[in-house]
């Protein structure tokens, strides 16, 4: 009764999903243009990642091995 009752719970939470691809409703419209734009932006143009939310690396990866220094925080197990 338990694995039918949760297997259902699954079935029914798998058939959640939205699979169409967005669009407006009819008679919405989109929002207003942005301060300083004479243009409304497109649906296309508002899904689109804007370069500052995809960062480059900053950190340069290590080519050879090499030394650790020596780390205050790295303690014994207590006893």
């Amino acid at each position: 009764m338990r694995k039918t009752a949760a297997l259902i719970l699954l079935l029914a939470l798998s058939a959640c999903g939205q699979r169409a691809a967005l669009a407006l409703k009819p008679g919405q419209q989109l929002p207003s243009a942005p301060y300083g734009r004479a243009q409304k932006p497109g649906s296309a143009e508002l899904l689109q990642t804007p370069t500052l939310a995809i960062p480059e690396r900053s950190v340069e990866l290590r080519t050879r091995s090499e030394p650790r220094d020596d780390d205050p925080f790295d303690l014994p197990p207590p006893e």
